[in-house]
């Protein structure tokens, strides 16, 4: 996936620059300090569609499925998923063990907001909204999305890779739909961001 592999070449970068520090400043490197290419105005990557945002939302983030480097959808936070024979109901469940960075379990209903959050603010999102009939969330880990003609782009429209991405946040984050989320720190990407400071020059 995209993702992984850059994460992979930032991984892969750290350590080569680390293995080039004496072994005294190797001991010392704890933070990942990053400067984007722009300064990041707006962390709520639903909010608006600025790549460096969205670079962002990457890091801190999670997504249902990614897609690859070769252009195919993949699971990410989804273990399992069917569809209806005419492409009108899609059950999904979740990966164990998938929390929040304040330790909370990534639920049905977080990933429900989410979504109803995104389609509200992306084209691609709007476009499967017309169609839809319902969410369901019968347990914590299962959602099903009901449409109400067949929608056979469904996985595509979730491992859309780029502005706006359908990132998945708790759902006391996502508010009503079209709002902008709260900037708290209930995340569940790679990275935790202990700091955010713009400095200009």
């Amino acid at each position: 996936m995209k993702r992984r592999a850059l994460c992979a070449l930032a991984a892969s970068a750290a350590l080569v620059s680390g293995l080039l520090l004496p072994p005294a400043a190797q001991a010392q490197t704890k933070t990942l300090k990053v400067v984007p290419h722009s300064n990041i105005t707006i962390l709520d990557p639903v909010w608006t569609t600025a790549f460096v945002t969205r670079n962002h939302g990457y890091m801190i983030y999670d997504t249902l499925f990614g897609t690859d480097l070769e252009g195919r959808v993949k699971p990410q936070m989804v273990d399992t998923w069917s569809a209806s024979k005419d492409n009108k109901v899609w059950t999904f469940t979740l990966r164990d063990g998938l929390e929040f960075h304040d330790g909370k379990p990534v639920t049905s209903e977080d990933v429900v907001a989410s979504l109803k959050r995104w389609a509200s603010r992306d084209s691609f999102g709007g476009v499967m909204a017309k169609s839809l009939d319902s969410y369901e969330t019968p347990n914590a880990k299962t959602f099903i999305v009901k449409f109400k003609q067949p929608f056979g782009v469904m996985l595509e429209a979730l491992g859309k890779p780029s502005s706006n991405v359908p990132f998945i946040m708790p759902a006391r984050m996502c508010g009503h739909a079209g709002q902008r989320a709260d900037q708290g720190k209930h995340r569940l990407g790679p990275v935790q961001v202990r700091q955010h400071r713009v400095q200009a020059g």
